[in-house]
């Protein structure tokens, strides 16, 4: 009997990110407490910039991004926002996605795995993605399980899984 298997990568989607913001930037033009606050978000290159007048409006803005990226099914551990910036008389936080899993990152799931996991699991890690494998589906289903127990500070998606 062959190998069962699945991959362990940490990908956002980018079109359910690009909603999420779009239904961020609706909201804040809509709302009451932003009306001539110049609060706006938009993507800059590969990063998500976000601004306002204030230091908390700024962090308002971010709270409502995140508050859509949740209900879209994003894992917030994927989004990186940094501190809010003073550039004249506005504020504003850049943010990025993470993707990818780090070699380290990587090693230390490998590890759990191997420590905590049933009998017979083979884990190896291939660039950024992780491959787990067993004769047994069961415990291939007792990793997942397991893995998301855990509270690891990047997202984990499972794909692959035959």
């Amino acid at each position: 009997m062959a190998d069962s298997s699945f991959d362990i990568v940490s990908k956002v989607e980018r079109q359910e990110v690009d909603n999420a913001l779009n239904q961020a930037a609706k909201e804040i033009s809509q709302r009451y407490d932003f009306k001539g606050v110049d609060a706006s978000i938009a993507w800059s290159g590969e990063k998500i910039e976000l601004r306002a007048n204030s230091e908390e409006r700024v962090k308002a803005v971010l709270d409502i991004f995140q508050t859509k990226l949740v209900k879209r099914g994003i894992s917030l551990k994927a989004l990186d926002a940094g501190e809010p910036q003073s550039s004249g008389k506005e504020y504003k936080i850049f943010a990025s996605l993470q993707e990818g899993i780090a070699q380290e990152d990587a090693k230390k799931v490998a590890k759990i795995i191997r420590d905590e996991g049933p009998k017979g699991v083979k884990a190896q890690v291939q660039g950024d993605e992780l491959r787990v494998s067993s004769k047994s589906r069961d415990a291939l289903q007792e990793v997942m399980t397991l893995l998301k127990g855990k509270d690891l500070d990047f997202a984990l998606q499972f794909v692959n899984y035959r």
